[in-house]
């Protein structure tokens, strides 16, 4: 038989239940928790959208909801107050995850006894199946009317057909260990769970590629005349998580909390550039290289500044493996930090490029190409062929491939007669991996009577054509190798190491 509600038989009212987990219903204020999908006031489009609750706090007596809108890229989550909350519609509840699927992925990690994780394959899945690529190729003004015009595609291009000018944005891979087959593990004692919440109370910084808190710990940072607001989390000290602003001195990169702490820094502070060699100069901009072991509280503090616009970057304490090219702007007050890439001192993978950015502000003016530009050019004096460091972040690729098929189309447009793939990857000191990717990637290789043409098509000279058209209007920001004073710098096998 079917029961009754006692409570409703003696005339008392019945408790309201709890919500379904995993359905739609009404909520207040009290009742969200982290997980909960909700609709909240977007101010940069004026309207209510999707979002899901990351993480909550109080601050100042008042509850604040960390954000992350749907279908919005990850760098828009924000803080809100109550009053952005839509209170009025539905919300959905969160759903628990299913531990049998958690089960058999352990169950699956302890037969691999350490294996790679699927996106870490093992060097020899990396290389391509035909790593040769030596047959001749050839270019002249009659191969492009070989084949008919194609549209070209991929990521790099607008839907115009343009180059995207999106500045560098590259993620560390770190230095994790490997096992006896190349394949990449986690530290021992690695613990998800543990090193998110270290993360986001104590403001560690992380030893995975993987693990990356989801919530911006910074509201607004405030550097030279800019007042910039974060992308992402950095382990910057758990009490500067309170502020609303932190001060951050231009030059020095030392960073504070109040005000007048800041003021009292910069009557004292005497640096005017990067505490490095200036190694390069033009009527723009000037490039100084720093040594991490040298220069460890700065290079330190760059990494922390660089990670609040950096996604996937990885961070560690010692810096001493790394060398860092800082390129500045000059004016009667000294040098301002644009961008910086990384390197290490020694790589055995050939790479020449760690982690690349151009700060926010400086973002759109070419300057991450002028960046991916002179990396190129040291790889040039060094006589090696360079590549940065995979994988790369979505704006770093677009950065990378638009800078790639610049230098490969200038340089099938200059030389006269036959060239091959390898004679391309000398000339502009990219890999040959590099520049067969980028001529697949613009449908630019083709099979023509018995041999690979490497082929200009009329869609690739348009777009060309168009884009010098810009750059006569807007200007474009080219690299003087001449202005380059730089010998590759010889270390001792201590100073390329880790100081643990």
């Amino acid at each position: 038989m079917p029961t009754r509600d006692a409570s409703a038989e003696i005339g008392t009212p019945a408790v309201p239940a709890e919500p379904v987990v995993g359905e739609k219903s009404m909520a207040t204020l009290s009742q969200l928790r982290v997980g909960v999908k909700l609709f909240v006031f977007h101010a940069a489009s004026g309207e209510h959208r999707l979002a899901e609750i990351l993480s909550i706090t109080t601050r100042n007596d008042s509850p604040r909801y960390y954000v992350h809108y749907n279908e919005f890229n990850k760098r828009l989550d924000e803080w809100v107050t109550p009053d952005r909350l839509d209170l009025t519609r539905e919300v959905e509840w969160p759903r628990p995850e299913k531990p049998a699927k958690k089960d058999q992925k352990k169950g699956k990690a302890s037969k691999a006894d350490g294996a790679a994780t699927p996106s870490a394959p093992s060097r020899s899945q990396k290389r391509p199946k035909d790593s040769r690529n030596r047959r001749r190729s050839t270019v002249g003004p009659d191969d492009a009317m070989v084949i008919q015009t194609e549209n070209i595609g991929g990521d790099a291009m607008s839907p115009e057909g343009d180059i995207e000018e999106d500045e560098a944005e590259v993620e560390v891979s770190g230095k994790r260990d490997k096992g006896p087959n190349g394949e990449f593990r986690q530290p021992e004692g690695f613990s998800k769970e543990n090193e998110i919440e270290k993360l986001r109370t104590s403001g560690s910084m992380t030893q995975s590629a993987h693990e990356i808190s989801r919530v911006r710990n910074l509201s607004k940072l405030q550097m030279g005349r800019f007042e910039l607001e974060p992308w992402y989390f950095s382990p910057y000290p758990v009490e500067y998580t309170e502020e609303e602003v932190v001060y951050i001195c231009e030059f020095c990169l030392s960073y504070y909390g109040s005000p007048r702490r800041f003021e009292r820094h910069r009557s004292k502070c005497t640096l005017l550039h990067p505490p490095g060699n200036e190694i390069y100069r033009d009527a723009n901009v000037s490039f100084f290289e720093i040594d991490g072991r040298r220069q460890r509280t700065w290079c330190r503090n760059l990494c922390l500044l660089s990670k609040c616009f950096l996604d996937h970057k990885t961070l560690y304490y010692d810096v001493d493996p790394f060398l860092f090219y800082c390129m500045v702007t000059r004016d009667e007050y000294g040098c301002h930090l644009i961008g910086y890439f990384s390197k290490e001192k020694e790589s055995a993978e050939g790479y020449n490029v760690a982690c690349i950015l151009t700060l926010p502000q400086y973002q759109r003016h070419g300057y991450g190409k002028l960046l991916i530009a002179f990396s190129y050019e040291l790889s040039k004096r060094e006589g090696k062929l360079g590549s940065p460091e995979k994988p790369l972040s979505d704006l770093g690729l677009l950065s990378y491939r638009a800078y790639w098929q610049d230098t490969i189309v200038d340089l099938l447009l200059d030389v006269k007669g036959e060239i091959t793939i390898d004679e391309l990857a000398s000339m502009s000191a990219m890999t040959t991996q590099d520049v067969i990717h980028t001529l697949q990637n613009l449908n630019m290789l083709k099979y023509y009577k018995g041999q690979h043409v490497i082929v200009l098509t009329d869609a690739i000279l348009a777009q060309k054509e168009r884009q010098r058209e810009r750059q006569k209007v807007k200007g474009y920001r080219k690299l003087e190798p001449d202005n380059l004073q730089w010998k590759p710098p010889v270390f001792s096998a201590v100073s390329r190491t880790w100081n643990w």
